[in-house]
């Protein structure tokens, strides 16, 4: 007797454990750890992940189940996937089957339907019931749903004339193509050939091909295109077992063209300095972290490229992480053009049939590198030499929903399994990996120059507040329309950068002071010009623009605030022959619009890329010349302690995009805090200086990288239950935890109603606290077993990029 332990596809604490089933003679050669199954659970079948195989259990006989059917015949999961999972249901806090369907595509996960089986005559049932189970025996249980076929439904569940059965299905399906395989018996080939009638040309001039590719599997349109023959010619010729039609997988391409193949470059003396450390760790198999902190331009991705090199050599696979989406086009592209066929890409621009088949390649060993945003840290590769995430300080590395994982801390775990090293890559490194390398825990490798020996952009910061005073209204200083005005003169190309969508970022009643507010969230509507509508950026909420305002009835409605769409709008009139194209969330919605945009820009089709933060990083194009930040305060006056971190980073970032070619690049950042030292030293691109008094006012608050922080949040449909259910978890952590660790609250969250519930929190800061994992599962414990019931939802989320 051979017993399954399975973990079940049920998110709740009670059965956040392996089950028992009994695996069925039939199977028992099939099942294998890692493999997915059906399994009953309750009244019904559901999906689960085989985690363990054993002789015995402690479940009574007549309690022990079946496994009701395999669904994989290889294993979906590694036995490294599965440790893995173990350890981030610990640090994460999280259920385990969270983290294991975390780790496979969305193709893998499971769809339940409910079906409503017929069990008897279908003229026993009441019309309208009647005529549907006339055509079939079994019935989508939404589609009778849609029919309001819900009454009779239950009459004929009473009398047991239809049964209820819930069918997993897979919402990812392998990509199959029709082939022709043409026999192999050359003698029967001739013999059908002397059969046929001296009238059917097409089919003897086809069978005589056929007898020259004897065995060979070919799709009918070359056939068609080298015999010169229909369809019909085919079909007759395989009616006479000439050969069959047979129907082959094929992974769909997720790539829109192709790329030419390049060399690598001779590495500069820096580059060659970083990268040496880095073979010697994979010679050793060392699992060290390194950080390569280096200029925008300083060439790391030709120093990851060799690195993989070096890797592939070894017969070893080499995982690549960058932030953003639009980012995987130009890098995927990159590593295309050096390994060609070995790569495969993993981001949510997919579709689900792509990313399937992605992953399948993956599990199947036939590429080598994997190029993606974070969820590709999980590639099912089994033998890691390498693995990099690109642009390390980027906070889309962490997953928001459960089980929030940093695919940084998965990166590392996974290179002490394999033994291997890390690359750690950013021109602004968090505060937390740089003071990770000051203190050798990671091995700190700098680029200095950058790669071309081309200097950086020369940087101007322009004083909004003198441009008010001077009359200029516009979003446009006087500096930087007329460094537009030149450029374009020039045929040169412009980046322009706003971190805000929309078009204004609020509308405001000017009699009485209304904001039009969001009526889920505590937070203003941003309107939106093409649609004309306000729309939350949270929820999703929408309403059309008021012409009056809804409290006083005033028609004096304004619009505050600059988005991407009303910059576009005003370049247009200052700037009419100029072609303009937009990238922010609402521009590349369509699968494959970031691509689209990029490739003509980068194609000369346009004279100014405007966009928010996603054109910050990776762009490499040599014609951009300027680079205008039209504001560079809305990310430093944010309520968030890495508000001056995350300001830095993005003028760095964007600053970089300028003067990557021979043509010299100039930056102009608007302001109206000119005299902030993160503009300051961004300006200067000046990492040390920064990093030096950015520490200082981190050590003064008691805020990472001195401490690590914790965020317990709480919410309710109620204000004063969300209220006494945070100050529960406060006094339950106050009485658990040692003097160690600093709780601060209750208090409301940043944004205190989102989605219609009121959010409270605590935030938790501590250096060395062993009882913290232990106090946070007990705590969940409770949430689970008794606060959930009541509607409460309890988060907590170590290391939080937002508090």
């Amino acid at each position: 007797m051979k017993i399954a332990e399975v973990i079940v596809d049920v998110s709740a604490y009670p059965v956040d454990r392996p089950f028992d089933y009994l695996i069925p003679d039939e199977m028992e050669e099939l099942i294998e750890c890692g493999c997915r199954v059906k399994v009953p659970f309750g009244a019904r079948n559901i999906l689960g992940f085989v985690v363990g195989i054993k002789n015995d259990t402690d479940v009574p006989p007549d309690k022990l189940k079946p496994v009701s059917s395999l669904l994989d015949i290889e294993p979906v999961l590694t036995k490294e996937m599965m440790e893995l999972a173990k350890w981030m249901k610990n640090e994460t806090i999280s259920y385990e089957i969270d983290c294991l369907q975390v780790m496979i595509p969305s193709a893998l996960r499971a769809k339940y339907e409910k079906m409503v089986v017929l069990e008897t005559d279908a003229e026993n049932l009441e019309e309208p019931l009647r005529t549907v189970f006339r055509r079939t025996t079994k019935a989508n249980y939404k589609e009778l749903e849609k029919q309001n076929l819900l009454i009779p439904l239950k009459k004929a569940l009473k009398e047991k004339w239809v049964s209820i059965e819930t069918v997993v299905k897979q919402k990812g399906t392998i990509k199959e193509i029709r082939k022709v395989k043409i026999s192999e018996d050359k003698d029967f080939l001739q013999k059908v050939y002397e059969n046929l009638s001296n009238r059917a040309k097409k089919q003897k001039q086809l069978l005589l091909w056929m007898q020259q590719h004897a065995g060979e599997i070919i799709e009918p349109e070359v056939i068609y295109r080298k015999t010169d023959s229909s369809p019909q010619v085919l079909q007759a010729v395989i009616g006479h077992g000439a050969a069959e039609f047979v129907m082959e997988e094929v992974y769909r391409n997720p790539f829109k063209k192709d790329v030419g193949k390049t060399d690598f470059f001779t590495l500069t003396e820096e580059q060659e300095k970083a990268l040496q450390p880095i073979v010697d760790a994979m010679d050793n198999h060392s699992p060290e972290t390194f950080l390569l902190h280096g200029v925008t331009g300083s060439g790391k991705t030709e120093v990851y490229l060799q690195a993989i090199q070096h890797c592939i050599q070894q017969g070893k696979e080499a995982i690549v992480l960058v932030p953003e989406i639009s980012l995987t086009p130009q890098m995927t592209n990159r590593f295309r053009s050096r390994f060609g066929e070995l790569v495969a890409v993993m981001h949510s621009g997919l579709s689900i049939g792509e990313k399937f088949d992605e992953w399948r390649k993956v599990h199947h060993r036939k590429v080598k590198v994997v190029v993606g945003a974070r969820s590709a840290v999980f590639a099912p590769f089994e033998n890691v030499g390498l693995i990099i995430i690109d642009e390390e300080h980027e906070t889309s590395y962490k997953q928001e929903d459960s089980p929030r994982y940093h695919a940084r801390d998965v990166a590392i775990w996974r290179s002490k399994y394999h033994r291997c090293p890390v690359i750690l890559g950013s021109a602004t490194p968090s505060l937390e990996s740089y003071a990770r390398a000051r203190k050798n825990v990671y091995k700190l490798l700098t680029l200095k120059e950058r790669a071309l020996k081309q200097s950086l952009p020369s940087v101007e910061i322009v004083d909004m507040r003198k441009e008010l005073k001077k009359g200029n209204r516009t979003m446009f200083s006087e500096k930087l329309a007329e460094a537009i005005r030149g450029r374009l003169e020039k045929n040169e190309q412009i980046v322009l950068f706003l971190n805000r969508r929309g078009y204004s970022s609020f509308v405001l009643c000017r009699d009485c002071g209304t904001v039009m507010q969001c009526e889920n969230c505590d937070i203003s509507l941003t309107y939106h010009r093409y649609n004309e509508k306000l729309k939350c950026h949270y929820c999703g909420y929408e309403q059309p623009v008021p012409a009056i305002c809804p409290l006083c009835g005033s028609d004096h409605i304004r619009y505050f605030g600059t988005g991407t769409q009303k910059v576009e709008e005003e370049l247009t009139k200052l700037f009419p022959g100029a072609r303009v194209l937009r990238m922010d969330v609402d521009t590349t919605k369509r699968k494959g619009a970031h691509e689209r945009i990029l490739e003509d820009f980068g194609a000369g089709k346009a004279d100014i890329l405007l966009g928010t933060q996603m054109i910050a990083k990776g762009l490499d194009f040599p014609n951009i010349t300027l680079v205008g930040v039209l504001s560079a305060d809305t990310s430093l006056h944010l309520p968030d302690f890495r508000a001056a971190e995350r300001t830095f980073q993005l003028l760095t970032q964007v600053s970089g995009r300028a003067g990557r070619a021979e043509k010299p690049g100039e930056v102009i950042i608007q302001t109206y805090s000119p005299e902030h030292y993160a503009i300051q030293f961004a300006k200067a691109q000046q990492y040390e200086p920064f990093y030096e008094r950015e520490m200082l006012m981190r050590h003064e608050a008691d805020y990472p990288p001195y401490y690590y922080i914790a965020l317990v949040q709480v919410s309710h449909e109620d204000l004063l239950v969300s209220a006494e259910y945070a100050k529960k978890c406060a006094d339950y952590l106050r009485s658990r935890l040692s003097f160690n660790a600093s709780i601060i609250g209750p208090t409301t969250a940043g944004i205190v109603r989102l989605q219609n519930r009121y959010r409270y929190q605590c935030l938790i800061k501590y250096k060395i606290e062993p009882n913290l994992i232990p106090t946070f599962l007990q705590l969940m414990k409770i949430y689970r077993t008794d606060w959930m019931k009541k509607g409460i939802t309890l988060t907590i989320d170590l290391n939080p990029t937002m508090i």
